[in-house]
């Protein structure tokens, strides 16, 4: 989903996209071959394990991706002399802060999916000396499954929806995630991050979703009670942008305006 809208955001300039088919980041001799050939100037890692609720019962899998392939790309670009940019998330963060999280916060993952992520933080950090940590949240796209999709299609099934209420986010449009990494060669190195601006919970974003669809579908607040998962989730994960703006990077857009872009197209 986001690395089709990095192809896009990057069209102006050389690049190399590589499926899971030409470089499995979890072969570590792969991985040195490919980046070595193509000398980049840049890498953007945003191979993952994205499967939350998957990664509690296959955690082994999510650190091979996350944890070990997150190593691997680091150590090649390290190699390599070029600078990593590695995609994270929120769910590093435990979400008991109760206001938005700084770059330089306690990291504390309340699942294992967000462990994983912050295993590959830890890698990158270690691994190599120049590089882009980039947290976001929330994502959706044209490109692959998501939140907004998902709502969508129930507002054509449906007399009502019960979500969730009681967990906090700022949704993100990878169209706008993607044109903020093309912002990133020659910013100084370290943790940024890149949410569309604003938060909300999920149930307020599937009430703007109807609204914008002109739905009439009555929409109920519930606790994540009623949703049972294998993976706890952080009540709180809003994260504040001080690195972007410090370092003088373009604001993002609100995310209301981003949905309703994403909607029409």
């Amino acid at each position: 989903m986001l690395g089709r809208d990095i192809q896009a955001a990057f069209a102006d300039i050389e690049l190399m996209p590589f499926t899971r088919a030409e470089l499995d980041v979890t072969d570590l001799a792969r991985t040195r071959e490919v980046v070595k050939g193509a000398k980049p100037d840049l890498v953007i890692h945003s191979a993952a394990f994205t499967d939350v609720d998957g990664s509690e019962s296959d955690f082994d899998r999510a650190l091979l991706v996350n944890g070990t392939g997150t190593r691997n790309v680091a150590m090649a670009c390290e190699e390599a002399g070029c600078p990593v940019v590695y995609i994270s998330s929120d769910y590093v963060f435990d979400g008991t802060k109760g206001s938005p999280y700084e770059e330089w916060d306690r990291t504390q993952p309340v699942n294992r999916y967000g462990y994983s992520k912050f295993v590959g933080e830890q890698c990158v950090t270690s691994m190599t000396s120049r590089y882009y940590i980039i947290r976001t949240s929330w994502l959706y796209g044209q490109h692959g499954k998501n939140f907004v999709d998902t709502i969508v299609d129930l507002l054509k099934k449906r007399d009502s929806l019960d979500v969730v209420n009681d967990q906090t986010g700022s949704p993100t449009y990878t169209v706008d995630l993607a044109a903020k990494l093309r912002e990133l060669p020659g910013k100084g190195y370290g943790i940024y991050h890149f949410t569309n601006s604003s938060d909300c919970s999920w149930y307020d974003l599937a009430v703007e979703i109807a609204r914008l669809k002109g739905s009439s579908v009555i929409i109920n607040p519930v606790d994540s009670s009623k949703f049972p998962r294998p993976a706890k989730r952080p009540a709180y994960s809003v994260l504040n942008s001080s690195m972007m703006r410090l370092e003088g990077f373009s604001e993002f857009r609100h995310w209301r305006d981003a949905l309703a872009e994403y909607l029409r197209s």
